[in-house]
């Protein structure tokens, strides 16, 4: 049965919300250009609220990429800024801008990143950032990423300060701060991002502590809402639920907000497919209950249990 604004009233526990965004943009959207050239339908300013108590707001109306979501989330916490990590565990989600930028250092024109070229070329960009270490440590570091911001953000007298680490500190000592944020948004560096990354998309969280429950607002100013805000969305309510561990606290919300919430161009006909599809339940994710130490987390400590999905949805990012 395909998807309708029938079934609002269970929303929050089969991720019907996300596809009332989707069907927003494309109903009311704006046409828009942007940096890629593919072009956009657009609207500007959107929220969604996830109870976390009620399941992992992972998607089903196609297969999500769990593990890369995960590994992906680790590699913020570890401060990391390097692609050769992800690589190395077969995660692709960033390797199309370090590619593209190190085509454009060397003085390669950049095919279509859809074409044969494109993939034949990756493949062995790749292989490089696996095998040569010099190699990786000049083409594969996307600078003051995400990364390098929530856990060394880099003060005017020389500090680094670890807004993780900070954060939850207030979290044990002071529940009821106001100041619980995490910013990666640093306007000095993001020319830096720009040159072999991206500027944050998903650019600054808080946090927020009422009756023993944990919940997290992100402030995404970029919204890829066909391919990366569903991936965004499980990722920060997967940082809550480890947050909400170490810290000893319960569940509550994660909330969702987007400035420029698009569907780009190229995507149009796998959004009109995933609207067609029925949302199925919730899973669960279950976390390793002996960690206590939010940079202890591997991916051996995470479970999704009960996740039943439609078939992947196959796009192509724009880079």
């Amino acid at each position: 049965m395909p998807y309708t604004e029938d079934f609002r009233s269970f929303k929050e526990k089969d991720m019907r919300q996300y596809l009332d965004l989707l069907k927003h943009i494309m109903d009311t959207g704006a046409v828009k250009t942007d940096r890629t050239g593919v072009g956009t339908k657009s609207v500007f300013g959107y929220q969604m609220r996830f109870d976390l108590s009620e399941g992992f707001p992972l998607l089903t109306t196609k297969k999500m990429f769990v593990r890369g979501i995960i590994e992906e989330l680790i590699w913020f916490l570890n401060g990391d800024t390097n692609l050769k990590y992800l690589a190395d565990r077969d995660v692709h989600i960033w390797d199309s801008w370090p590619y593209k930028a190190y085509l454009q250092k060397i003085g390669q024109p950049v095919p279509s990143n859809d074409s044969e070229e494109w993939n034949t070329g990756m493949i062995a960009f790749l292989g490089k950032i696996k095998s040569d270490e010099a190699f990786a440590r000049e083409y594969g570091n996307l600078g003051p990423i995400y990364g390098y911001q929530w856990r060394s953000w880099p003060a005017p007298d020389g500090r680094h300060i670890d807004q993780i680490t900070d954060v939850i500190e207030q979290l044990r000592k002071s529940p009821d701060s106001r100041r619980m944020v995490v910013s990666a948004w640093n306007v000095a560096d993001i020319g830096e991002m720009a040159k072999a990354g991206l500027p944050p998309c998903h650019c600054l969280f808080q946090f927020y502590v009422a009756n023993g429950k944990l919940s997290c607002q992100l402030y995404q100013r970029s919204c890829d809402t066909f391919l990366g805000v569903p991936f965004n969305i499980a990722s920060y309510a997967l940082l809550t639920m480890m947050m909400a561990q170490v810290c000893d606290l319960e569940l509550g919300e994660f909330v969702w907000t987007g400035g420029d919430v698009h569907v780009y161009g190229n995507h149009f006909e796998q959004t009109k497919l995933q609207l067609s599809r029925e949302p199925l339940p919730l899973p669960k994710m279950r976390l390793n209950p002996e960690v206590k130490d939010i940079f202890a987390f591997t991916i051996d400590d995470f479970t999704l249990e009960g996740y039943q999905s439609h078939d992947a949805i196959k796009a192509t990012v724009a880079v």
